[in-house]
């Protein structure tokens, strides 16, 4: 069994015991300084919430983690129950507010393991046409919003998921004309990197890497580099909702599939199969100043559209939802009803062999409901197509 919760909540639950008492805690750092405090390495996570509530740890001193790690983190130890909570004076994606280094009471130290071990990285995949194309509608996109005066030349603080559409357009940004970039997100990932490589990124707030093989090895090798430009918190911070719309974030993030009416499947594979977590995706969708769901608008070479009559499983309501982008196009959503939502997700952003069948059981919906035509459905059809491929292989 899994527990599935946003980021920004996983430690909250953890202070106030909805996942039992935490007995050890097992804590990986680059480093233990002589005076007992802990350089973390390339992920600081909820580090700092399970060595506080553990009532035994273990440190494990991973040495493929460089020593220079040391001084990339800020570790803010502000953090109160109700109703004691201060405002978190983050004011600018760099800003330090914390410390350092991890800190632990000794006495709870019951072994210190010293390993050499890589991150468990996936590489990505190569850049397509269609990752390129997804890139290219939401760069247009972004230029749209600076002649319309809604962004600054230099665009407002950057979120990317984890996946491979989200790592292509980090790629398009760094051929793109934009300059003095921001970041303030969750992983930092390959397309990332690169951008900052590029110059065309000063800077990267985050809590973890999540780095191809190759480039985590580059990074460790050239990682002084880098130091001054990027930093890693604890995700409860990272994650914050309150300073993600502060900052005003343009959060990007992967999806598996969406109704017609913008309701964001992130998690599940025809309802019930959790192909991953919901992770930060709901921590920025909610609070960012722009967000983004992207995917292609195929899957399994056909048999799967990524848009759908309603969604299987819901992450994010339409009422979360910006703007979705497939190789085909984009639809932005602000500020229109959900019958016309429908009618430019099914033009915009559905595939060519799905797409008459979508509106086709749009203008259905909205003649047999003609005392509920705010967002009409078919009930004994609006999960057919998951049904079918289930009985068939094909929606």
């Amino acid at each position: 069994e899994y527990i599935d919760t946003h980021l920004s909540h996983s430690a909250q639950q953890a202070w106030f015991g909805f996942y039992g008492n935490l007995d050890v805690a097992v804590v990986e750092v680059a480093a233990i300084l002589p005076g007992g405090l802990l350089v973390p390495g390339s992920s600081v996570g909820n580090s700092k919430t399970w060595l506080d509530l553990a009532d035994k740890v273990i440190l494990e001193v991973n040495s493929w983690h460089p020593r220079a790690y040391e001084g990339f983190h800020d570790v803010y130890y502000g953090t109160r129950r109700p109703p004691e909570r201060l405002p978190i004076q983050l004011l600018e994606p760099m800003q330090r507010i914390g410390d350092p280094y991890l800190r632990v009471d000794p006495a709870k130290v019951v072994a210190v393991v010293e390993t050499h071990s890589p991150d468990r990285n996936l590489p990505f995949k190569p850049v397509d046409e269609d990752s390129k194309a997804i890139a290219a509608h939401l760069v247009d996109f972004l230029r749209h919003e600076i002649r319309a005066d809604r962004l600054p030349p230099s665009l407002l603080p950057l979120q990317s998921g984890v996946g491979n559409v989200a790592n292509a357009v980090m790629a398009d940004l760094a051929d793109s004309e934009f300059e003095g970039m921001r970041a303030y997100t969750e992983v930092i990932q390959d397309g990332m990197l690169d951008l900052i490589d590029s110059g065309k990124l000063s800077s990267v707030s985050a809590t973890a890497f999540s780095l191809s093989a190759e480039r985590a090895a580059d990074f460790n090798a050239n990682i002084e580099a880098y130091k001054g430009r990027i930093l890693l918190r604890t995700q409860e911070m990272s994650n914050h909702p309150e300073a993600v719309r502060r900052l005003g974030v343009v959060a990007i993030n992967g999806m598996v599939d969406a109704d017609i009416y913008g309701n964001v499947n992130s998690t599940h594979v025809m309802g019930s199969s959790i192909i991953n977590g919901i992770g930060g995706s709901g921590d920025f969708a909610r609070n960012s100043y722009l967000n983004f769901f992207v995917s292609n608008s195929l899957a399994k070479g056909g048999a799967i559209s990524s848009i759908v009559p309603f969604a299987s499983h819901i992450d994010h309501t339409e009422h979360d939802t910006q703007i979705l982008v497939t190789e085909q196009g984009l639809a932005d959503l602000r500020g229109i009803s959900p019958v016309a939502r429908a009618r430019r997700i099914i033009a915009n952003c559905a595939h060519p062999d799905y797409r008459d069948r979508l509106e086709d059981y749009l203008e259905r919906a909205i003649a047999a409901n003609p005392h509920g035509r705010h967002t009409p459905h078919l009930l004994g059809e609006a999960l057919s197509w998951h049904e079918r491929f289930q009985a068939t292989g094909h929606m």
